[in-house]
C-alpha cells in the first residue's frame, strides 16, 4: 500500500490505479533526470531506486533509496514549472506504476484531502533531509554509516536476520555524505567485528543489534 493513496476510499483507489501504466527498468537505468519535464507520478511496486541531485559545481549526492510502497514525482507535479527536482536511478531491475499528470490532477480535484496528505508527506521528507544534514554536520562518520546500513537493511529485508544490500561502497558513501576511502575504513572495522561482510558491489549486514548499539 502506498501512503499517498491511504486516505482514498477503496473504490477510488482502485479507479486511480486502473489508470496507472506499469513501467519496468533495468539495473542502473535512469527513470528521470533532474530538470526533466514531469509528466507522471510513479508508485514503486518492485525493486529499489536511488534519488540523487547535483550542485552547481557538478558534485552529486544521493538523498535516499526508495523501496516498494514508496513513490516519487508528486513534488514536481505540484510545482508551477512541473520539472523533476532529482534524478532517479534503478539500483536493480525495478517496476513502477506510472500515473499521468492528468490523472493526478483529477485525483486532487475529486479528493481535496489528498493535497493535505501530500503536504504532510512532503513535510516528513523535509524533516528527514534536515536530520540527515544535522547528522552530516555533527555526527561521527561511524555513526552515520551504521544508521544508513540499518535503514538499508530495513529496506532490503525485514526481520533481524542477515540481509544483502546490493550497493557499492561508493554508493553508500553518497548516502552518508562522505567519500569512499573513509567509509571503507569504517566498513572494514565493522567487518573485523563480524557486523558486516563485504564483497564486490554488495554489503551483507550480519548483526543489526550491534549496528543499533553503535548508532545511538
Amino acid at each position: 500500500m502506498w501512503r499517498l493513496l491511504e486516505p482514498l476510499r477503496a473504490e477510488d483507489r482502485e479507479a486511480f490505479l486502473a489508470l496507472a501504466h506499469p513501467r519496468t527498468f533495468a539495473r542502473n537505468e535512469i527513470l528521470c533526470h533532474e530538470g526533466d519535464p514531469a509528466d507522471s507520478l510513479h508508485l514503486v511496486e518492485r525493486g529499489h531506486l536511488a534519488v540523487s541531485g547535483t550542485l552547481a559545481s557538478g558534485a552529486a549526492a544521493t538523498f535516499t533509496v526508495l523501496s516498494p510502497g514508496d513513490y516519487f514525482g508528486e513534488l514536481a507535479l505540484l510545482r508551477t514549472d512541473r520539472r523533476r527536482t532529482a534524478t532517479v536511478t534503478a539500483l536493480e531491475q525495478s517496476r513502477t506504476l506510472a500515473v499521468a499528470v492528468t490523472a493526478f490532477d483529477r485525483l486532487c480535484e475529486h479528493n481535496p484531502g489528498i493535497e493535505r496528505v501530500v503536504s504532510t508527506l512532503l513535510a516528513d521528507r523535509i524533516d528527514l533531509l534536515s536530520r540527515r544534514l544535522l547528522e552530516t554536520m555533527y555526527e561521527s562518520l561511524d555513526h552515520r554509516v551504521c544508521r544508513r546500513l540499518l535503514d538499508l537493511a530495513d529496506a532490503y529485508g525485514g526481520g533481524d536476520g542477515a540481509v544483502v544490500i546490493p550497493l557499492s561502497q561508493a554508493q553508500l558513501a553518497d548516502l552518508v555524505g562522505a567519500t569512499r576511502p573513509p567509509v571503507n575504513q569504517v566498513l572494514q572495522r565493522l567487518a573485523d567485528r563480524d557486523v558486516v561482510r563485504l564483497s564486490r558491489s554488495r554489503i551483507e549486514v550480519l548483526d543489526r543489534a550491534e549496528l543499533r548499539r553503535l548508532s545511538p
